[in-house]
C-alpha cells in the first residue's frame, strides 16, 4: 500500500487533470471569465475535499470514476468561496497560496463573476455522475440537495456570515465553534457523504461519516488557527498573524496554543472512533487522512 502522502499526491494529480477539462472547451465563454475561473481553480492547494469524496467512495467499495465529477464540484464550490473571501469587502487579501488573489489580477467585478460561475458549474458537474457514469438519479438528487444545503445559508455561507460578524471580545467560544463547523466542517461533511452516496451507503454509514467529518473539519480549522500564529509563511503561502491583524476570533485567542493542540488531537481521536463504528469495507485511507490533517504544517 502506498503512503498517505503518495495517495494524496496521486489523487490530487487525478483531480487536477480532470479540473482542466471541467469547463467544456466547446462552450462559448468570454475569455476573461474562463481565464479568471481557471486562475483560481488551478492555483494548487491540498485538494482535500475532492480527495475525501474519492476516499469515502473507496471506503465503501464504490467507483472513483463515478465519484470524480462530484469531487470536482466540491472543489469548484470551495474555490468560489475563496475567491469571494479574498475580496476587499470580505477579508481583503492580496495573496492566496503564494499568488496574487483573483481580484488583484482580473479586477473585483470579474472575480465576483468567476466565483458565481464556479458555484453554478458545480451543480452541472454533479449531474455528470448520472449522465456519464450511470449513478442512479435518486442518489445524485440526494447529493445535489446536500450540496445546496451544506454550501448555502445553513452551511458554509452561514458560517462566513457569522465570521464576518465576529470580533475579538464580542464572540464567545461556542459562537466560534459555530463559525468553524459551518464555514469549514460543512463542506468536509458534504464531501464524505457525497462519496458515500455514490457507493450506495446506508443511513448509519452516512451518520458515521457526518460525525467523522464534523470532528476532522473542526480539527482542521483549529489547526489553521494555530498555523496562523506559529506557521511558516513560505509553506502557508500567505502572511502569518493575519487573524490577529484583522481582530478575528480564533481558538488560540480563547484557550491558548497548547490547549488548541490538545483539542485537535481529541477531535481526531473522536473522528476515528466514529468511523470505526460505521462498518466500512475499507476505511484505512480515511483514518490516515485524519492523522495527516492533524499533523500538517501548511
Amino acid at each position: 500500500m502506498s503512503t498517505i502522502h503518495e495517495y494524496i499526491a496521486s489523487h490530487a494529480e487525478m483531480v487536477e487533470a480532470a479540473l482542466i477539462q471541467a469547463l467544456p472547451t466547446q462552450w462559448n465563454v468570454p475569455v476573461s471569465l474562463r481565464e479568471s475561473m481557471n486562475y483560481s481553480l488551478m492555483a494548487g492547494g491540498k485538494r482535500l475535499r475532492p480527495i475525501l469524496v474519492l476516499a469515502a467512495a473507496e471506503a465503501l467499495g464504490g467507483s472513483q470514476a463515478a465519484a470524480l465529477p462530484v469531487a470536482l464540484a466540491i472543489e469548484m464550490v470551495h474555490t468560489y468561496s475563496l475567491v469571494h473571501d479574498d475580496l476587499p469587502a470580505m477579508d481583503n487579501d492580496d495573496y492566496r497560496r503564494g499568488k496574487l488573489t483573483n481580484h488583484k489580477v482580473y479586477g473585483e467585478a470579474m472575480a465576483i463573476l468567476a466565483g458565481d460561475a464556479l458555484l453554478t458549474h458545480a451543480f452541472y458537474s454533479v449531474t455528470q455522475a448520472h449522465k456519464v457514469h450511470g449513478i442512479p438519479a435518486e442518489r445524485v438528487l440526494s447529493i445535489t440537495e446536500e450540496l445546496a444545503a451544506y454550501a448555502g445559508a445553513r452551511g458554509m455561507v452561514g458560517g462566513q456570515a457569522a465570521d464576518m460578524l465576529g470580533e475579538q471580545g464580542l464572540t464567545k467560544l461556542e459562537e466560534l465553534e459555530f463559525i468553524h463547523l459551518h464555514k469549514t466542517s460543512d463542506l468536509i461533511v458534504f464531501s464524505l457523504r457525497a462519496g458515500a452516496h455514490i457507493a450506495g451507503a446506508t443511513t448509519a454509514q452516512l451518520a458515521a461519516l457526518s460525525e467523522f467529518g464534523n470532528a476532522i473539519g473542526l480539527a482542521f480549522q483549529i489547526q489553521d488557527d494555530i498555523l496562523d500564529i506559529i506557521g511558516d509563511e513560505t509553506k502557508l503561502g500567505k502572511p502569518v498573524k493575519s487573524d490577529e491583524k484583522q481582530q478575528k476570533v480564533t481558538y488560540p485567542y480563547f484557550i491558548g496554543i497548547e490547549a488548541s493542540e490538545m483539542k485537535v488531537k481529541e477531535l481526531t481521536m473522536q473522528a476515528k472512533k466514529a468511523l470505526l463504528q460505521g462498518g466500512f469495507t475499507n476505511p484505512e485511507r480515511l483514518l490516515q487522512l485524519a492523522d495527516y490533517l492533524m499533523q500538517r504544517d501548511h
